[in-house]
């Protein structure tokens, strides 16, 4: 880890954003870790020195003027893709589940060939961006990235997975099981499930 990723774990620690304890993923692996980027993003400040440091890791990788719109899921990615969109000069969108699939509501819509940078908060298993690709492709708009304060998959090839660009600010090797596997120490511990897509509507 070089020292600007020191310093933007730093960040994550002192919102006290790095949980422990057992946290079932949204993906539905359990881990021991979970990280909490509402608590980064409650501050302003803090949200707007983050997202300007991965905007500019954005442009230097590809260039200026490479999307037209910033595409985020719903709940996680909402105000990093506003604030996103408002460091690159982008107007942003989100995606929200409606019976468990991603739609656009709110009159927000996708024009045809549109160049879509796609923005989460933190990618684990990259499901919700998956998910995020195929509403995109519906309106015959193109991917062009995809964007995310932490990477913590695991993955080291992420962007043949994605299909796409994966541009993190920063990357964290945090442990996953499945339910078939996860550690005793962890069984006596009380799971909580702490993402939004448990929610019930």
């Amino acid at each position: 880890m070089n020292i600007k990723e020191q310093e933007i774990l730093q960040e994550f620690e002192q919102a006290k954003a790095i949980l422990k304890g057992h946290f079932i993923l949204s993906s539905g692996l359990h881990s021991d870790t979970y990280m909490q980027c509402a608590r980064v993003l409650m501050d302003a400040k803090r949200s707007e020195k983050l997202c300007a440091e991965l905007a500019k890791k954005i442009e230097n990788k590809l260039g200026k003027n490479f999307a037209d719109i910033v595409v985020a899921p719903a709940m996680g990615g909402v105000i990093v893709g506003y604030e996103m969109g408002r460091q690159l000069g982008l107007p942003t969108i989100f995606c929200e589940r409606v019976n468990g699939q991603f739609e656009l509501r709110r009159g927000f819509e996708l024009e045809k060939d549109a160049r879509v940078l796609v923005v989460e908060d933190v990618i684990t298993t990259g499901k919700s961006s998956l998910e995020t690709f195929e509403l995109v492709k519906k309106f015959g708009a193109k991917i062009v990235a995809e964007a995310s304060l932490v990477d913590r998959s695991g993955e080291e090839d992420l962007q043949d997975k994605m299909g796409v660009a994966v541009i993190s600010l920063l990357k964290v090797n945090v442990k996953t099981f499945d339910e078939n596997n996860v550690p005793e120490e962890l069984k006596n511990i009380l799971a909580i499930k702490p993402g939004s897509r448990f929610i019930n509507k």
